[in-house]
């Protein structure tokens, strides 16, 4: 029989434990910076943000990264905001897995690393740059 006939999608806690393990594989000084950054996972973004970005279709969002990055805060954080945080999107990132070669691994820490980056104000040559690292075990 073959292996994958009795398989199931991964559910929204394995993406949950993905996501933990992609966070632990991070440079150990980019992870120390994202402390105050939380990972949640749904399957699809909120109706409001599709239609806030524009968004033709909800797959059309692999992750999100929702709050008051260090690059735009002031000196002094603004008290009463709600905590920063990254949302992974469990079925845009399984459909565009499917389209790719890329692990499912490979893409949850590609996506997480680039919505952190926001936090940070990082340009895509650092989120690269992270992504390496990660890869190699750094």
């Amino acid at each position: 029989m073959n292996e994958w006939a009795e398989r199931l999608a991964p559910s929204l806690d394995d993406f949950e434990q993905l996501a933990l393990a992609a966070l632990e594989g991070l440079p150990a000084e980019f992870r120390g910076l994202a402390a105050d950054v939380t990972c949640r996972v749904a399957d699809f973004p909120d109706e409001d943000v599709v239609e806030e970005m524009g968004l033709e279709s909800p797959f059309d969002l692999l992750g999100l990264f929702e709050g008051v990055g260090r690059a735009h805060d002031g000196d002094v954080p603004q008290s009463g905001q709600m905590p920063n945080r990254v949302w992974l999107y469990r079925r845009p990132i399984l459909d565009y897995w499917s389209e790719n070669e890329d692990t499912l691994g490979e893409i949850v820490t590609h996506v997480l690393i680039h919505e952190i980056g926001h936090h940070f104000g990082f340009s895509d040559e650092d989120m690269e740059a992270l992504e390496e690292a990660a890869e190699r075990g750094e």
